[in-house]
């Protein structure tokens, strides 16, 4: 379903820019994407009809579109959500996308951070911000070694939470535990609620990879009134205990990054700046690939990769 074609360069749009890309950024979601497309979903890509993967990445802006201030060319900026509703992702020398959606990377900050951020950071935002202040509530993210574990907990230090974290093993915990994570719990410990619930008691907020697999976990250690937000789903369908989630007044919440509400992008963006301008987001462990081995780094992905899979196209 890969293949590498030489296409027109795209032109940009009233209110887009094009970006030169440097840095292709891969997630899970665009493995979903390559496996559940239809030729409905294609689009024409110069003389050929399909769509460019990928959603994340950096690059530096070279053209801009009507409307657009010309102050923008020469930018270097951090992308995201390229390749939703257009076939321009960002797996390509050039993509075009809005002007919102390439954002201003602060001096300093690499290529390889910014292309860790996209839908991790803003899918750990949206997780983390969807219902209300986090200001002294304790947060349980699942998986603190993934990509949206990582932007979680880092993210909800800024906004003054405490943070536990369950991951599978010591290296992933050295991991969530440089993120910033107050507790590490292995989640396949017998007694890994026990450790929570001594470490910082019961849980506010939990962000959820795999409810399927988690939910015992999580009702074990979830406070009275708690929200359980899960941003990834499984093929089988976790079966809920209606009355234990109804016994405590718990809210269970789905998130989709591409359907999460354009308010709610855009302050991600913003804050998620802010934090790179403050110096207080790092990047995950980073696996380099050329475009020519894209097949290679998607199966990385699907492999369980640790960390962010990225084609260079510098």
């Amino acid at each position: 379903m890969l293949r590498v074609l030489d296409v027109e360069r795209p032109e940009p749009g009233p209110g887009q820019v094009r970006v030169r890309v440097a840095l292709s950024a891969i997630n899970p979601g665009d493995m979903f994407m390559r496996l559940n497309s239809t030729r409905q979903d294609f689009q024409r890509v110069g003389a050929y009809t399909g769509r460019i993967p990928h959603q994340d990445g950096t690059g530096t802006i070279d053209a801009v579109g009507a409307g657009v201030d010309q102050s923008r060319v020469g930018e270097r900026v951090w992308i995201w959500m390229a390749g939703a509703g257009h076939p321009w992702g960002t797996a390509a020398q050039w993509t075009v996308v809005p002007s919102e959606q390439a954002v201003v990377l602060p001096d300093g900050i690499s290529d390889e951070l910014g292309a860790c951020l996209g839908i991790p950071a803003m899918t750990a935002h949206w997780c983390l911000h969807a219902d209300g202040s986090l200001r002294d509530r304790t947060i349980l993210v699942a998986a603190g070694a993934g990509a949206v574990g990582h932007y979680a907990i880092e993210l909800g230090r800024i906004a003054g939470a405490r943070i536990v974290t369950t991951v599978s093993g010591p290296e992933k915990a050295a991991l969530a535990k440089a993120a910033g994570a107050d507790l590490v719990v292995n989640y396949r410990d017998a007694d890994a609620a026990q450790q929570i619930l001594d470490g910082v008691g019961p849980v506010d907020r939990i962000i959820e990879v795999s409810l399927t697999d988690n939910l015992e976990l999580d009702l074990a250690v979830a406070g009275p009134g708690a929200t359980i937000v899960t941003y990834a789903a499984r093929p089988d369908d976790p079966t809920l205990p209606v009355f234990r989630l109804m016994w405590s007044n718990l809210v269970l919440r789905f998130a989709l990054f591409l359907t999460e509400p354009r308010d709610a992008l855009l302050r991600a963006a913003a804050d998620i700046t802010t934090a790179l301008r403050e110096d207080t987001l790092t990047p995950l462990p980073v696996h380099s690939f050329s475009l020519d081995d894209v097949a290679a780094a998607h199966r990385a992905v699907e492999n369980g990769i640790t960390g962010k899979a990225v084609l260079d196209l510098r």
